[in-house]
C-alpha cells in the first residue's frame, strides 16, 4: 500500500512536469523588449563647446616714461572716458626746467654757428687780398721791380690764408653738427615733457588704476617693467577668448558663426565670428611629468556691444563647426560597434549566436555583450570592427553597418546604410549592447500622454 502511493506521487508529478515543458515549448521566445524610431531628416548643427573669458579687441596700459610724482588725477576705475580726456598728471618742473636748459643750448650753439660764418666770409675775403698781392709781385718780379724775398713772403702769405680758409670751413661743419646735437635733445626733452600729461587715447573704460595722487612713479628699464598708471580699455568691440581642446581644433575655422554666453548676464544670448585660432597650445604651468589637457585658443568677436560687460568676466561659447538640411538622421544612442568577419570577397560571414543559458529556477543570467568569435579564421578571412544599428526586420533585430556624417547634440548623420521606413533600435543601452543579428525583438509600446 506504501510503495502504491509513492508511485502515484511519481506519476502525478510527471503528467505536471510534462504539462509545464509543453507550456513553455508552445510560448516559445517572445523576443527582446526594445525601443525603437524610424528614421526621420532633421536639421542637424554640428557644435564644438569651450569656456573662456571676455576681453575688449583694444586694451592699453599707460606707464610713466618720466620719474616724478603724480600732482592730479582726473579719473578713477570703471569711469567711461572720451579720445583726448585728461588722465592724470606728473609734476612737470624738471622736465620744464630740461626744456629751458637745451632751448639755450641750442641758442648758444646757433650763435656759434653765425660766428663761424662770419669768420669764413672775413677768411675767404683775406684770401683774395692775398692772391691779388701774388699777382702784383708776380708782375713786378717778371719785370725785375721787386725782390724774390718779396716774392716768396706773398707765396707763404696766400698758401697761410687758404689753410685758415679749410679751418673755417671745418669749424662751421662742427659747429652745425653740434647745433644739431642740441636740437636733437631740446626735441627729446619737448617730448619728455609732454610725456607728463596723459590723455585718453580712445573712447573706452579705465578698467584698472594702480596710482594714487602725491606717488611717485618710476620709469621701466630693461629688467624692469615700470609703474602702469592706468588701463583703458576700448568696449565697443569685445571678444570672447576660448580654450578649445586639441581634438576639436581641426573642426574650427576662420568665420564660423559661434554663441557665447556669459555667467554674469543670464537668460541672454550673443553671437559671435571665430576670428583667430591660435596655432600653438595654450603654456600651461602644471609640474612634474603629470599629463595636462592640450588647448588652442580661439578668439571669438561678439557682433554687438554689451553695455554691462567687463573685462574678464567667464563666458561659454558653442561654434558652429558644420550644419546640414534635412539630413537623414538616427538617435546617437543607437549606433553600436560590432567586430565581422569578411571573406576574401569582402562579403559577412554570419556567425551563430552562443547557445541560450537552460531553463532553471530562480533569476535569470545577465545575457553577455557579444564578443568576437573564438573560432580560427579560415584563409582569406578577416575581422572589422564596424559602426552600426539595429534595426526592426520581420520582429528581428538586424545589424546594418552604416557610415556617419556630422554629431548634433541628439543626432548623428548617416550617410549610407540606412532607407526610409526603416526602424532603428535606440534602446535599452543594455539591450542594445547585448543584441545579436537576428535575434526576436520586440517593441514597446509608447508611453501614455500626460
Amino acid at each position: 500500500m506504501f510503495r502504491r502511493k509513492w508511485l502515484l506521487v511519481v506519476i502525478v508529478l510527471l503528467i505536471i512536469g510534462g504539462g509545464a515543458s509543453a507550456y513553455f515549448a508552445r510560448r516559445g521566445d517572445p523576443g527582446v523588449l526594445v525601443t525603437a524610431e524610424g528614421i526621420q531628416k532633421r536639421d542637424l548643427e554640428a557644435l564644438v563647446s569651450a569656456s573662456g573669458k571676455i576681453d575688449p579687441k583694444k586694451t592699453v596700459n599707460i606707464s610713466a616714461q618720466s620719474m616724478g610724482r603724480v600732482t592730479r588725477l582726473g579719473v578713477k576705475e570703471g569711469d567711461r572716458v572720451k579720445a583726448g580726456q585728461f588722465l592724470l598728471q606728473i609734476d612737470p618742473v624738471n622736465a620744464e626746467a630740461s626744456v629751458r636748459r637745451d632751448e639755450a643750448a641750442v641758442m648758444g650753439a646757433a650763435t656759434g654757428l653765425e660766428q663761424s660764418k662770419a669768420s669764413l666770409q672775413s677768411s675767404r675775403a683775406a684770401l683774395e687780398n692775398a692772391r691779388q698781392n701774388l699777382k702784383r709781385q708776380q708782375e713786378l718780379s717778371a719785370a725785375g721791380l721787386t725782390t724774390r724775398e718779396s716774392l716768396e713772403k706773398s707765396q707763404t702769405d696766400v698758401e697761410m690764408r687758404e689753410s685758415d680758409l679749410k679751418a673755417r670751413e671745418q669749424e662751421i661743419k662742427n659747429r652745425e653738427t653740434q647745433l644739431n646735437q642740441q636740437q636733437a635733445g631740446l626735441a627729446s626733452s619737448r617730448h619728455t615733457l609732454t610725456q607728463v600729461r596723459f590723455e585718453a587715447p580712445f573712447d573706452g573704460i579705465v578698467t584698472r588704476r594702480n596710482i594714487e595722487e602725491g606717488e611717485n612713479v618710476m620709469v621701466g628699464t630693461m629688467n624692469n617693467a615700470g609703474t602702469v598708471l592706468l588701463t583703458v580699455a576700448d568696449m565697443s568691440v569685445i571678444e570672447a577668448e576660448v580654450e578649445v581642446d586639441e581634438t576639436d581644433i581641426p573642426l574650427v575655422q576662420m568665420g564660423q558663426k559661434a554663441k557665447i554666453t556669459i555667467d554674469a548676464i543670464p537668460d541672454r544670448t550673443f553671437t559671435g565670428t571665430v576670428t583667430e585660432i591660435g596655432n600653438s597650445p595654450i603654456q600651461t604651468t602644471g609640474s612634474g611629468t603629470t599629463r595636462t589637457a592640450t588647448n588652442f585658443k580661439v578668439v571669438v568677436t561678439i557682433n554687438e556691444q554689451i553695455p554691462d560687460v567687463r573685462p574678464g568676466f567667464t563666458c561659454t561659447a558653442e561654434i558652429t563647426t558644420a550644419t546640414r538640411q534635412q539630413a537623414v538622421a538616427v538617435p546617437i544612442q543607437s549606433l553600436t560597434v560590432r567586430e565581422l568577419v569578411y571573406d576574401a570577397q569582402g562579403n559577412v560571414v554570419n556567425e551563430l549566436r552562443p547557445p541560450k543559458a537552460r531553463f532553471q529556477f530562480g533569476p535569470a543570467a545577465t545575457a553577455p555583450a557579444p564578443t568576437a568569435a573564438s573560432r580560427e579564421l579560415k584563409p582569406g578571412e578577416r575581422r572589422e570592427e564596424v559602426e552600426g544599428v539595429f534595426v526592426m526586420r520581420d520582429s528581428k533585430a538586424a545589424f546594418v553597418k552604416v557610415k556617419v556624417g556630422i554629431a548634433g547634440e541628439r543626432y548623428l548623420e548617416v550617410l549610407s546604410g540606412l532607407k526610409d521606413g526603416d526602424q532603428v533600435i535606440t534602446g535599452p543601452f543594455e539591450s542594445v549592447r547585448s543584441l545579436y543579428e537576428g535575434d526576436l525583438a520586440r517593441t514597446a509600446a509608447p508611453p501614455t500622454p500626460q
